[in-house]
């Protein structure tokens, strides 16, 4: 049987820096319970691991594409990468 546990590395683009991005990602990871954690790059990206069951992720990635509400997310992109057991979810 397929381990429906699984992280997911993402680089979010758009205007995604200095909108609360990353706090809002930690609140929605945190509801969802899933861990990891979410930086600022310095091309102006955002770069988000998240670890967590295959449903929850889906739900956490269906909001990387949204983001909060000042936010503005012209594209997503990510790999599935094999479980880690990570502790909660910092912004760093």
């Amino acid at each position: 049987m397929m381990d429906s546990r699984i992280c997911l590395h993402c680089y979010v683009s758009g205007k995604v820096q200095g909108v609360w991005y990353r706090a809002s990602a930690k609140e929605q990871a945190e509801r969802l319970h899933i861990t990891g954690w979410a930086r600022n790059l310095p091309d102006g990206r955002v770069e988000v691991l998240a670890c967590g069951s295959r449903e929850n992720l889906m739900q956490l990635f269906e909001w990387l594409k949204r983001g909060p509400q000042l936010a503005s997310v012209t594209e997503v992109t990510h790999e599935e990468l094999p479980w880690q057991d990570l502790q909660g979810f910092e912004t760093l």
